[in-house]
């Protein structure tokens, strides 16, 4: 197939056809948005096993953790062993320009890296809390929710930056240094319980939906292998969204819709406002390590009650 164009050795095709059903965006404003953004994207991708979320023409949406067969050499990839599907699973290293050019033009619209760098597995360098508010048009209660993981986080003697998914919620990152995968878990789930006590008319931990009476769910389960999708990664959702790092205190004037591949660039300048607003990395405290540790791990504990619930109901 002849390439339409050719960018730092990358050969780049189809790009006026529509990105997917809903995008308001051709493949060319994806491969334009993520070459204008490179500089930005790629310190958070780099060195860290991605995953991608790829939508084919006439197909839906899927993840791809193992690279395909095709992928070029230098596409640099790592080896780990994934629990899930139990295999080795062969992950890119998206390093530079040329791979995420690359990636681009296979039509992968979403950036999800791990929270650990390949080369220390056992380390995870940020903390993550993901705000998922109710259905419908509830922003600001994500933003609600924000503004209690702040200040739980304070409370704990510690920072973080803010920002949108590029879907409804918002992402916390905090960033951290000489923790184990536990502890990090343990962490995680400790600044979700304090920020609920802040406001439990608010947030929630409850895992189970039907449990959450309209709330902002505070999810700590992104912790071990898990992903987070990428500060400046585009969002399949329509109108093609971008996950966009805001100021705390501008929080509440923005909309997740002002963010997209069409308008995100042109927003952030010659700044990277993500890199500006993280902190240093910071030692987690024991007591927020202790508290975590004695707090059920969410899907394993929502796991056991769905199925004292499904008893419950045959009994009955």
């Amino acid at each position: 197939m002849a390439a339409d164009e050719e960018r730092d050795g990358v050969p780049l095709t189809n790009l006026d056809q529509p990105l997917f059903e809903g995008s308001e965006a051709t493949k060319r404003d994806l491969v334009d948005y993520l070459d204008a953004v490179r500089d930005r994207i790629l310190p958070g991708l780099a060195g860290r096993p991605l995953s991608v979320i790829r939508v084919l023409r006439g197909q839906g949406p899927f993840m791809q953790k193992n690279v395909p067969k095709y992928t070029p050499s230098w596409v640099r990839t790592v080896q780990l062993w994934a629990e899930a599907s139990k295999r080795e699973v062969s992950y890119a290293l998206c390093d530079d320009r040329r791979t995420l050019l690359w990636f681009a033009n296979q039509r992968a619209v979403e950036y999800h890296p791990t929270l650990m760098r390949a080369e220390q597995w056992d380390r995870p360098t940020h903390l993550v809390l993901d705000l998922d508010p109710p259905e419908g048009d509830a922003f600001a209660m994500a933003v609600r929710a924000a503004l209690l993981v702040r200040q739980a986080l304070a409370d704990s003697g510690l920072a973080g930056a803010v920002k949108t998914s590029g879907a409804k919620g918002v992402h916390v990152f905090v960033p951290i240094e000489s923790a184990t995968l536990e502890e990090a878990a343990a962490a995680t789930r400790a600044i979700a319980a304090r920020a609920e006590r802040v406001d439990p008319t608010v947030a929630t931990t409850a895992y189970i939906k039907e449990d959450r009476g309209g709330k902002v769910f505070l999810d700590s389960t992104r912790s071990f292998g898990a992903t987070v999708v990428a500060a400046y990664s585009p969002r399949v959702r329509p109108g093609t969204p971008v996950s966009f790092p805001v100021p705390w205190d501008d929080l509440d004037r923005v909309s997740p819709a002002d963010f997209t591949v069409h308008t995100a660039a042109r927003l952030l300048g010659d700044g990277d406002p993500w890199a500006s607003a993280m902190p240093a990395p910071q030692r987690l405290p024991d007591d927020l390590i202790e508290e975590g540790r004695a707090i059920p791990v969410a899907r394993v504990a929502a796991m056991h009650e769905g199925k004292r619930r499904a008893r419950a109901r045959r009994d009955a």
